[in-house]
């Protein structure tokens, strides 16, 4: 026979306690802490599983004939470049995004893709009716594709439903944390429910061969809600990230155990839905202010993608006892270590300056190759003295200085030539694997002392011309 025990888990991290406590452990988090029970054997009754002997397996050796898994490709060619080339089959997809961001809007146009090329789509929303999603396709002009629709949250019917007939090739369900199962008594939406619904999907998917898309909430400090194990379960784990402020929307995929996980889909939000963007460098840079101070294009790499955009800084004199120091669409620390290696080895006073850094388009960089752009923008805010309008920067900035080296630098120089840029700004021993065709004139510099050198001396020519 089995009994019921009572245990504690945080709602955040999926941590489980034997009591009750204010502040969870693991986390950090207060107040996260749920009671919830569960069935477990005792002893060695009727209840518990009698030890077995295990079944011996065959082990084989790493050579050997590979075979690649069979992807279905979708209409959304920046869907497919994040998955890798298209949707494998029992593969489990977990989606993450802001509330509003457009996740279903993009897994609708996905479905109704895929349904038009003949292959069965079922879309199962736990938020909304049938009625409500019927309006999203009939706004995105999408009423006609042979979707198949069902408002449900029991694990256990949807499987029951799937299961009947033709199986599906691809199944949405939004969201994960609607959906309960009977096997685990817990409120819908707790870190129990979430884990035990995640892994009958899961299985489900295996067993069948079917492409299962589970939407996620997320919490305030953007991470998907729920226990992490999750996200260790499927198969892959994409980021819908975005600005309210901006129409752009960026498919990033976070884990991919059948692809990359630096590549990104670039997508514009319009009244029709969203829209991919084949050139995602000239979307950032249709709005950028040529001729004002503080402005640096920077050549950067997502994936194996070359994407320019646009760094903006504002360096202004403060009132307060701190200076203050914000940033948006980079690192807080990086920007921190430029300010550092500007003020130790150029002498660049920013101690009695606020600094505000902005990545234009909503585009978040990872890459250090944007330190030498963001000095440039800062050196440039600070002096008054606009940056070339023709020209990018890239490069690393050591903590000594110099100025190092980064990867891609070919495909770099060649998107900005591309682009009508006729500059590049970047470290010294970048001429070595610089393409001869890209057209540039590239313009080296060994350490930072001697670009900041230049911009201030642009910046005390231009205040003579004026003052002339």
């Amino acid at each position: 026979m089995s009994r019921k025990t009572l245990s504690f888990v945080c709602q955040n991290c999926g941590a489980a306690y034997s009591r009750w406590q204010g502040k969870c452990e693991s986390c950090g988090e207060w107040n996260t802490l749920a009671e919830e029970s569960a069935d477990a054997p005792v002893g060695k009754g009727s209840g518990a599983r009698a030890p077995g002997r295990g079944r011996a397996f065959t082990l084989q050796s790493l050579s050997g004939s590979i075979e690649e898994a069979p992807r279905l490709a979708t209409a959304l060619s920046e869907f497919d470049r994040v998955t890798g080339g298209g949707l494998v089959r029992g593969s489990v997809i977990l989606v993450g995004g802001d509330p509003g961001i457009g996740k279903s809007t993009l897994l609708v146009q996905v479905a109704a893709a895929l349904a038009r090329r003949k292959q069965r789509c079922v879309y199962i929303s736990g938020e909304e009716a049938v009625a409500q999603v019927r309006l999203r396709a009939e706004r995105l002009a999408l009423a006609d594709a042979p979707v198949e629709l069902a408002s449900e949250t029991s694990v256990e019917d949807i499987i029951a439903t799937l299961s009947q007939g033709e199986l599906p090739r691809l199944v949405v369900i939004d969201s994960i944390q609607t959906m309960w199962t009977s096997s685990v008594e817990s409120a819908p939406g707790t870190v129990t429910q979430v884990r035990a619904s995640a892994q009958m999907l899961i299985r489900f998917a295996k067993r069948s061969g079917a492409c299962v898309i589970l939407v996620g909430h997320v919490t305030k400090d953007g991470q998907i809600a729920g226990p992490r194990v999750v996200e260790h379960m499927v198969d892959a784990v994409m980021s819908f990230e975005g600005e309210g402020s901006h129409q752009f929307r960026i498919l990033r995929a976070v884990k991919n155990r059948f692809g990359p996980t630096d590549e990104i889909g670039v997508f514009e939000m319009t009244g029709l839905g969203l829209r991919e963007v084949t050139n995602p460098s000239e979307l950032f840079l249709s709005e950028r202010d040529l001729g004002s101070p503080g402005t640096a294009v920077f050549a950067g790499i997502e994936g194996t993608r070359p994407v320019l955009v646009e760094i903006q800084a504002l360096v202004a004199p403060t009132s307060l006892g701190t200076p203050r120091r914000s940033v948006v669409g980079w690192d807080q620390s990086r920007l921190s270590m430029v300010i550092a290696v500007l003020e130790a080895h150029c002498g660049v006073r920013l101690g009695t300056h606020d600094v505000y850094l902005n990545v234009a388009g909503g585009l978040r960089i990872n890459e250090p190759a944007a330190d030498l752009a963001a000095a440039a923008a800062l050196v440039s805010s600070l002096a008054g003295a606009p940056l070339p309008a023709d020209a990018v920067y890239f490069g690393e900035v050591s903590l000594s200085g110099a100025l190092r080296p980064v990867a891609q630098s070919p495909a770099r120089l060649k998107e900005a030539a591309k682009l009508g840029f006729q500059r590049a700004f970047l470290p010294d021993p970048g001429r070595a694997d610089a393409p001869s065709d890209a057209g540039l004139t590239l313009s080296q510099h060994g350490n930072l002392a001697s670009l900041v050198a230049d911009i201030a001396a642009r910046g005390n020519h231009n205040r003579l011309r004026r003052e002339a």
